[in-house]
């Protein structure tokens, strides 16, 4: 169980760092950016579903027995 939470800490901690590399992550239809004088403001709705739907089954997959 050690070894496999690591493996998924590791595995995001690459998201992390070499995310801004993914053309497609953060940019999806649906995200949410707005635009001001000075300031921006980033939200991706979508990216986030993506990502727990792709963790959700993933991890069905991993603890079926």
């Amino acid at each position: 169980m050690l070894m496999i939470a690591g493996t998924i800490l590791f595995v995001i901690g690459l998201a992390v760092t070499y995310g801004d590399r993914i053309p497609f992550l953060g940019r999806l239809p649906g995200d949410i950016h707005f635009e001001g004088k000075g300031s921006s403001f980033h939200f991706p709705v979508v990216t986030c579903i993506v990502i727990s739907v792709i963790a959700t089954v993933v991890l069905n997959f991993l603890g079926r027995k």
